[in-house]
């Protein structure tokens, strides 16, 4: 019996020895095989690269943009009269209703010329009734020197009628000399009468002009009386600060007893307040070339705020301008939001997200695909020979792990990833079997 345990021990240890040689040896000549092979191969001692098609985008897809949160309407209000603050009604933080009065401002000086306007009002329309009596009177007086020149016309008539008749009675010898010359003085006379009757209307019309052109200098001396007085009572009118429509009070730039001067330049004193309407929010957002085509008005626009992480905001594109920034290549869009709550404020950041429509021309190509070069972003096509070509494309957005590729690729080419450097236009390449194909050749 130990002789049979011997053998059969011997047996299994031969037999053990066999399988380690045949476990050893088939590796190593499977290896030495795939090694020859490859060395024989077409491709052998080109570069390896794995490559990949670009795809279609899975449907719409978001664009987040960053913006800032503004007012719907905001002005700083200025003086719009020199003097000092009597009283201010309101501070930071205050709601107010269009029209509140928010500070009072007194103004002396203001005060002092309007009662010196006032005065000068007063004498220059008195100037102007005595301008108009005197016109008055010197258009009667006209009157009467043209009826004293009619009737100077008659009896100057009237006398040389009768002097001719008496010069044929004298010629006649039927009446003295002495008679026919007594007709002729009364004519000269007459006639000297009408001379004198014609020059005295002549010089009433010359100044019933004068008196006329000085009405009209009075009236003008009126008009402009009267427009200081408007002037500086419309002045005197802005002590009342008012606010020009509903909202809060964002900033306090005086107080009470502040010297003031009027107008908004550099010499003017700063803004006494600012006010700023949030009952609806307006956000400026430069949308990229790319994207200007799925921007419209009336789009609905998401609105995300850090400080709330857990609340959407929603919003609608109010308005585009119409036209790009030739700088940047993008278009300014106007997206307005209810703020109903107050919840959201001026100043915050904020990104509002586009929903954008998949487009034919755009196609999703993996990020180790892009090489960046002198000339632009390209990528790296592999034609059906195995040589490659550097094609440009332009860039859409980054989505990670990937790109969108809005021109340059008919969607057919085959993209190197992750290009090796030094990799040229012509040159041949193998491609990279799937990994899936080798484990099962493996197996």
């Amino acid at each position: 019996m130990p002789e049979s345990k011997t053998g059969w021990g011997a047996l299994i240890g031969v037999t053990l020895l066999v399988a380690l040689l045949v476990i050893g040896i088939v590796p190593r000549l499977r290896d030495q095989s795939e090694r020859v092979a490859a060395a024989t191969a077409p491709d052998a001692g080109l570069v390896t690269v794995s490559v990949a098609t670009p795809r279609r985008a899975d449907g719409p897809s978001d664009l987040l943009l960053p913006s800032n949160i503004q007012a719907i309407e905001e002005a700083a209000l200025y003086a719009r009269t020199s003097g000092y603050v009597r009283e201010r009604y309101v501070d930071i933080g205050d709601r107010v209703t269009a029209g509140k009065v928010l500070a009072q401002i007194d103004t002396p000086e203001l005060d002092q010329e309007l009662s010196q306007a006032r005065a000068a009002l007063a004498q220059t329309r008195s100037a102007l009734a005595q301008a108009q009596a005197s016109f008055t009177q010197a258009q009667a007086n006209l009157q009467q020197a043209r009826a004293s020149l009619e009737q100077s016309k008659a009896n100057e008539g009237f006398a040389s009628a009768t002097s001719d008749r008496f010069s044929r009675l004298e010629q006649a010898e039927l009446i003295a000399h002495q008679d026919a010359d007594e007709k002729r003085t009364a004519f000269a006379a007459a006639r000297a009468t009408t001379a004198a009757a014609q020059a005295n209307v002549e010089a009433m019309q010359a100044n019933v002009g004068a008196l006329e052109a000085s009405v009209g200098a009075a009236r003008a001396n009126v008009s402009a009386s009267e427009a200081n007085v408007q002037r500086l009572t419309a002045l005197q009118s802005f002590q009342r600060l008012e606010a020009p429509f509903a909202g809060i009070i964002t900033v306090r730039g005086t107080d009470r007893g502040a010297l003031i001067t009027s107008g908004s330049g550099s010499s003017a004193s700063p803004p006494l307040f600012r006010i700023a309407r949030i009952d609806t929010l307006r956000i400026f957002v430069n949308v990229p070339q790319t994207f200007v085509r799925a921007i419209t008005p009336g789009q609905e626009a998401k609105v995300l705020v850090p400080e709330f992480p857990q609340r959407t905001f929603v919003g609608t594109i109010a308005s585009t301008a119409g036209a790009l920034d030739p700088t940047s290549r993008t278009l300014l869009t106007e997206v307005r939001l209810r703020n109903d709550d107050r919840a959201l404020m001026p100043g915050m950041y904020a990104q509002v997200k586009f929903s954008v429509p998949p487009s034919d021309d755009v196609w999703v190509v993996p990020a180790t695909a892009i090489v960046t070069r002198a000339a632009g972003s390209q990528v790296v096509a592999v034609h059906g020979d195995g040589t490659v070509k550097y094609l440009g494309v332009q860039l859409g957005r980054d989505l990670g792990q990937s790109v969108e590729i809005v021109s340059g690729l008919s969607g057919q080419e085959r993209l190197v990833v992750s290009p090796p450097d030094g990799l040229k236009d012509g040159v041949r390449v193998a491609l990279e079997k799937p990994k899936a194909a080798e484990a099962a050749k493996k197996e």
